[in-house]
Protein backbone atom coordinates (compact mmCIF):
# COMPACT_ATOMS: atom_id res chain seq x y z
CA UNK A 1 0.00 0.00 0.00
CA UNK A 2 0.96 3.19 -1.03
CA UNK A 3 0.46 6.60 0.17
CA UNK A 4 -0.44 8.96 -2.90
CA UNK A 5 -2.00 12.14 -1.23
CA UNK A 6 -4.50 13.79 1.25
CA UNK A 7 -7.94 15.33 1.26
CA UNK A 8 -8.01 19.04 0.61
CA UNK A 9 -11.73 19.29 0.72
CA UNK A 10 -15.09 17.45 0.50
CA UNK A 11 -17.96 18.86 -1.53
CA UNK A 12 -21.86 18.13 -1.34
CA UNK A 13 -23.98 18.94 -4.38
CA UNK A 14 -27.87 19.07 -2.35
CA UNK A 15 -29.45 19.97 -6.15
CA UNK A 16 -27.72 18.85 -9.11
CA UNK A 17 -26.21 22.02 -10.90
CA UNK A 18 -26.28 24.24 -7.62
CA UNK A 19 -23.63 25.43 -5.42
CA UNK A 20 -22.10 22.92 -2.97
CA UNK A 21 -21.97 22.06 0.48
CA UNK A 22 -18.29 22.17 2.26
CA UNK A 23 -17.78 19.77 4.07
CA UNK A 24 -15.14 19.07 7.21
CA UNK A 25 -16.20 15.29 7.02
CA UNK A 26 -18.59 13.12 5.38
CA UNK A 27 -20.40 9.17 5.10
CA UNK A 28 -19.77 8.00 2.11
CA UNK A 29 -22.35 5.02 0.81
CA UNK A 30 -23.05 2.62 -2.38
CA UNK A 31 -24.18 5.89 -3.91
CA UNK A 32 -22.08 8.05 -3.28
CA UNK A 33 -21.85 10.81 -0.57
CA UNK A 34 -24.87 10.83 1.74
CA UNK A 35 -27.45 13.94 0.69
CA UNK A 36 -25.35 14.85 -2.98
CA UNK A 37 -27.63 15.00 -6.14
CA UNK A 38 -30.27 13.32 -4.22
CA UNK A 39 -32.68 16.42 -5.96
CA UNK A 40 -32.48 17.78 -9.65
CA UNK A 41 -34.57 20.05 -11.97
CA UNK A 42 -36.15 18.39 -14.64
CA UNK A 43 -36.82 20.72 -17.84
CA UNK A 44 -40.70 19.40 -19.21
CA UNK A 45 -39.83 20.18 -22.66
CA UNK A 46 -36.82 17.69 -22.06
CA UNK A 47 -37.80 14.56 -20.12
CA UNK A 48 -38.01 12.13 -22.84
CA UNK A 49 -34.41 12.76 -23.57
CA UNK A 50 -31.39 10.98 -22.43
CA UNK A 51 -30.34 14.22 -20.25
CA UNK A 52 -33.66 16.13 -19.00
CA UNK A 53 -32.09 18.31 -16.56
CA UNK A 54 -31.66 22.00 -16.30
CA UNK A 55 -28.05 22.74 -15.32
CA UNK A 56 -25.34 25.21 -15.48
CA UNK A 57 -24.54 24.54 -19.20
CA UNK A 58 -28.31 26.20 -19.28
CA UNK A 59 -27.76 28.92 -16.91
CA UNK A 60 -24.81 29.88 -15.35
CA UNK A 61 -26.12 31.57 -12.33
CA UNK A 62 -27.49 28.25 -11.03
CA UNK A 63 -23.96 28.36 -9.24
CA UNK A 64 -25.41 31.22 -7.25
CA UNK A 65 -28.11 29.56 -5.34
CA UNK A 66 -27.09 27.74 -2.22
CA UNK A 67 -28.86 24.60 -1.00
CA UNK A 68 -28.35 22.92 2.79
CA UNK A 69 -30.09 20.68 4.33
CA UNK A 70 -31.99 21.12 7.36
CA UNK A 71 -30.85 17.82 9.22
CA UNK A 72 -27.36 17.60 8.52
CA UNK A 73 -27.36 14.35 10.84
CA UNK A 74 -29.85 13.11 8.51
CA UNK A 75 -27.87 13.91 4.82
CA UNK A 76 -30.10 11.32 2.81
CA UNK A 77 -33.66 12.14 4.27
CA UNK A 78 -33.27 15.64 5.63
CA UNK A 79 -35.60 18.53 4.20
CA UNK A 80 -33.34 20.89 1.53
CA UNK A 81 -33.63 24.99 1.59
CA UNK A 82 -31.81 26.65 -0.86
CA UNK A 83 -31.01 30.55 -0.22
CA UNK A 84 -31.80 32.31 -3.64
CA UNK A 85 -29.44 35.17 -5.02
CA UNK A 86 -31.90 37.77 -3.92
CA UNK A 87 -31.84 36.20 -0.43
CA UNK A 88 -34.66 34.54 0.09
CA UNK A 89 -34.55 30.99 1.89
CA UNK A 90 -36.84 28.68 0.36
CA UNK A 91 -38.08 24.75 0.64
CA UNK A 92 -36.40 23.23 -2.54
CA UNK A 93 -40.02 22.20 -3.45
CA UNK A 94 -41.56 25.57 -3.39
CA UNK A 95 -42.30 26.72 -6.58
CA UNK A 96 -41.15 30.09 -5.98
CA UNK A 97 -37.64 28.40 -6.46
CA UNK A 98 -38.56 26.82 -10.04
CA UNK A 99 -39.80 30.24 -11.42
CA UNK A 100 -36.92 31.68 -10.42
CA UNK A 101 -34.96 29.12 -12.11
CA UNK A 102 -37.13 30.55 -14.98
CA UNK A 103 -39.98 28.19 -15.00
CA UNK A 104 -40.24 25.27 -17.00
CA UNK A 105 -39.24 23.04 -15.18
CA UNK A 106 -40.24 20.37 -12.08
CA UNK A 107 -38.14 18.82 -9.44
CA UNK A 108 -37.12 15.29 -8.82
CA UNK A 109 -36.25 13.44 -6.02
CA UNK A 110 -33.71 10.50 -6.75
CA UNK A 111 -32.36 8.73 -3.13
CA UNK A 112 -29.58 7.01 -5.26
CA UNK A 113 -28.48 10.29 -6.39
CA UNK A 114 -28.85 12.21 -10.27
CA UNK A 115 -25.29 11.84 -11.83
CA UNK A 116 -23.96 11.77 -15.14
CA UNK A 117 -21.56 8.86 -15.23
CA UNK A 118 -20.44 8.21 -11.47
CA UNK A 119 -21.38 9.00 -7.83
CA UNK A 120 -17.55 9.56 -6.74
CA UNK A 121 -15.67 12.89 -8.54
CA UNK A 122 -11.91 13.49 -7.52
CA UNK A 123 -9.19 15.97 -8.82
CA UNK A 124 -5.91 16.97 -7.53
CA UNK A 125 -4.49 20.57 -6.99
CA UNK A 126 -2.21 20.61 -9.14
CA UNK A 127 -4.36 19.41 -11.60
CA UNK A 128 -6.43 22.39 -11.58
CA UNK A 129 -3.00 24.67 -10.92
CA UNK A 130 -1.70 23.33 -14.39
CA UNK A 131 -4.87 24.01 -16.12
CA UNK A 132 -4.73 27.78 -14.82
CA UNK A 133 -1.56 28.21 -15.71
CA UNK A 134 -2.78 27.40 -19.64
CA UNK A 135 -5.57 30.13 -19.08
CA UNK A 136 -3.36 32.75 -17.51
CA UNK A 137 -5.86 32.32 -14.11
CA UNK A 138 -6.28 31.06 -11.28
CA UNK A 139 -9.05 29.14 -11.35
CA UNK A 140 -11.26 28.28 -8.33
CA UNK A 141 -11.47 24.19 -7.77
CA UNK A 142 -15.12 24.51 -7.36
CA UNK A 143 -15.48 25.17 -10.87
CA UNK A 144 -14.71 21.57 -11.46
CA UNK A 145 -17.54 20.24 -9.19
CA UNK A 146 -15.41 17.47 -6.92
CA UNK A 147 -16.31 15.67 -4.02
CA UNK A 148 -13.01 15.10 -3.25
CA UNK A 149 -10.43 17.71 -3.87
CA UNK A 150 -6.90 15.99 -3.04
CA UNK A 151 -3.39 17.01 -3.42
CA UNK A 152 -1.44 14.69 -5.05
CA UNK A 153 1.56 16.60 -5.78
CA UNK A 154 1.94 16.44 -9.48
CA UNK A 155 -0.53 17.69 -11.80
CA UNK A 156 -2.75 14.87 -13.58
CA UNK A 157 -1.74 12.22 -10.97
CA UNK A 158 -5.06 10.76 -9.97
CA UNK A 159 -4.99 9.84 -14.10
CA UNK A 160 -2.61 6.75 -12.76
CA UNK A 161 -5.14 5.40 -10.72
CA UNK A 162 -7.95 4.45 -13.20
CA UNK A 163 -8.13 0.53 -12.58
CA UNK A 164 -7.05 0.94 -9.20
CA UNK A 165 -8.40 1.02 -5.50
CA UNK A 166 -8.01 3.85 -3.19
CA UNK A 167 -8.67 3.93 0.54
CA UNK A 168 -9.47 7.02 2.11
CA UNK A 169 -10.27 7.34 5.60
CA UNK A 170 -12.70 4.80 6.37
CA UNK A 171 -14.15 4.16 2.83
CA UNK A 172 -12.67 2.41 -0.36
CA UNK A 173 -13.10 3.91 -3.68
CA UNK A 174 -12.78 2.12 -6.83
CA UNK A 175 -11.32 4.85 -9.70
CA UNK A 176 -13.02 4.00 -12.91
CA UNK A 177 -12.27 6.19 -16.00
CA UNK A 178 -11.17 9.89 -16.25
CA UNK A 179 -13.87 12.45 -15.99
CA UNK A 180 -14.90 13.88 -19.47
CA UNK A 181 -16.02 17.59 -19.22
CA UNK A 182 -18.53 19.96 -20.62
CA UNK A 183 -19.06 23.69 -20.81
CA UNK A 184 -19.75 23.23 -17.16
CA UNK A 185 -16.06 24.67 -16.14
CA UNK A 186 -16.00 27.50 -18.33
CA UNK A 187 -18.10 28.60 -15.46
CA UNK A 188 -16.87 30.53 -12.11
CA UNK A 189 -18.51 29.59 -9.09
CA UNK A 190 -17.98 33.00 -7.77
CA UNK A 191 -18.96 35.50 -10.83
CA UNK A 192 -21.08 32.91 -12.75
CA UNK A 193 -19.23 34.10 -15.65
CA UNK A 194 -18.14 32.20 -18.58
CA UNK A 195 -14.84 31.93 -19.83
CA UNK A 196 -14.35 29.38 -22.70
CA UNK A 197 -10.95 28.90 -22.52
CA UNK A 198 -10.47 26.99 -19.94
CA UNK A 199 -12.33 23.73 -21.85
CA UNK A 200 -10.45 24.73 -24.76
CA UNK A 201 -7.62 23.77 -22.76
CA UNK A 202 -8.65 20.71 -20.97
CA UNK A 203 -9.62 19.55 -25.00
CA UNK A 204 -6.41 20.30 -26.13
CA UNK A 205 -3.71 19.08 -23.58
CA UNK A 206 -6.01 16.82 -21.72
CA UNK A 207 -8.75 15.09 -24.37
CA UNK A 208 -11.21 17.03 -22.56
CA UNK A 209 -10.65 15.18 -19.51
CA UNK A 210 -10.22 16.29 -16.19
CA UNK A 211 -10.12 14.57 -12.83
CA UNK A 212 -11.54 11.05 -12.45
CA UNK A 213 -14.79 9.62 -11.42
CA UNK A 214 -15.05 6.53 -9.39
CA UNK A 215 -17.38 4.41 -7.34
CA UNK A 216 -17.67 3.15 -3.86
CA UNK A 217 -16.06 -0.52 -3.30
CA UNK A 218 -16.49 -0.34 0.51
CA UNK A 219 -18.62 2.55 2.50
CA UNK A 220 -17.22 4.65 5.45
CA UNK A 221 -16.62 7.85 6.26
CA UNK A 222 -14.28 10.16 4.89
CA UNK A 223 -12.95 13.78 6.84
CA UNK A 224 -10.51 16.14 4.93
CA UNK A 225 -6.63 15.45 5.93
CA UNK A 226 -7.77 11.81 5.30
CA UNK A 227 -4.45 9.41 4.04
CA UNK A 228 -5.20 8.81 0.59
CA UNK A 229 -3.68 5.43 0.12
CA UNK A 230 -3.62 2.78 -3.41
CA UNK A 231 -4.71 -0.88 -2.06
CA UNK A 232 -4.66 -2.70 -5.52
Amino acid sequence: MTEVGRVVSLWRYPVKSLAGEALREADVHWHGVAGDRRWAFVQDRLVRSDFPWLTIRERSDMLQFRPSLVDPARPDESPVTVRTPAGEELDVADPRLAEALGGGVRLLKQNRGVFDAAPLSLIGMGTVARIGELVGAELDPRRFRPNLLVDAGEPFAEDAWVGRTLRIGEMRMRVDRRDPRCVVVNVDPGSARRDPAVLRAIARERDACLGVYGTTVEPGRVAVGDAIVLTS
